[in-house]
């Protein structure tokens, strides 16, 4: 096994060496790690570097087109599994280890579990709820979403948060990948999960494939604007990337 983990990165020279620190902090490390930055404009790819982390440039915009890019660049050079994480985001120590045993499980697409970052802000009992709650609801929500729902597929919805995924290079290539577009576009991790569910039923989610993330979205958005943002984008925000 040849894994390889990315990590779209846009504008992110406040938080990104938290990320880098809780990669190189994994209790697996035999892993290639790559940072895709989608044409920052601050220090982020000098950070990046500073920590002998290699770099590549996606110059459209968005956390698909970024990610796609850093998958296909994995794949071309030998990668046979891939795993993304974000860059606002802290994988658990064991995150790439319980990666690779559901793998080795069998399955060809893993999903994880997102809770929240506590190193970021003071945060409020409702909100350390929140980021689980939002997740359980967008997994029952995807379930009977209208869009999931089709005879082509072979197996149900699973929701699959971009901060915390993995798949195997043949699958991604024979799925087509992540659709190259803007996070305010399409949920590129959703629309990764449905073209996959047309190929297999060797997909799944593990709760022990941990990623804390950001509420960053949460504090800006509010309750409302976070739920229906996550709910295919009925919230649109004036500035979408939040930092």
């Amino acid at each position: 096994m040849d894994l390889w983990v990315i990590v779209p990165a846009y504008n992110e020279a406040a938080g990104i060496e938290a990320t880098l620190r809780a990669l190189a902090g994994q209790d697996d490390r035999d892993f290639t790690l790559v940072v895709v930055d989608n044409a920052s404009t601050d220090d982020t790819v000098e950070i990046v570097r500073r920590h002998g982390v290699k770099v590549i440039t996606e110059t459209r915009k968005g956390t698909g087109a970024a990610s796609d890019t850093g998958m296909r660049h994995a794949i071309t050079h030998g990668a046979t599994h891939l795993a993304r994480t974000d860059a606002d985001c802290l994988p658990r120590p064991d995150w790439v280890r319980n990666i690779r045993r559901a793998f080795g499980d069998g399955l060809e697409m893993v999903g994880g579990r997102l809770v929240p970052r506590t190193d970021e802000f003071p945060l409020k009992f409702w909100e350390r709820r929140f980021i689980p709650f939002v997740v359980d609801v967008a997994a029952t929500f995807g379930r009977f979403r209208p869009g999931n729902r089709s005879p082509e597929y072979l197996g149900p919805y699973v929701m699959m948060p971009g901060a915390t995924l993995a798949i195997t290079a043949a699958l991604y290539e024979r799925a087509g990948g992540f659709p190259r577009t803007a996070i305010e576009e399409v949920h590129e991790d959703r629309a990764l999960v449905n073209r996959v569910r047309k190929l297999t039923t060797a997909y799944g989610s593990r709760r022990d494939v941990v990623v804390f993330g950001s509420v960053r979205r949460l504090r800006a958005y509010g309750l409302a604007g976070t739920l229906a943002w996550y709910a295919d984008h009925r919230y649109r925000p004036e500035v979408i990337d939040i930092r």
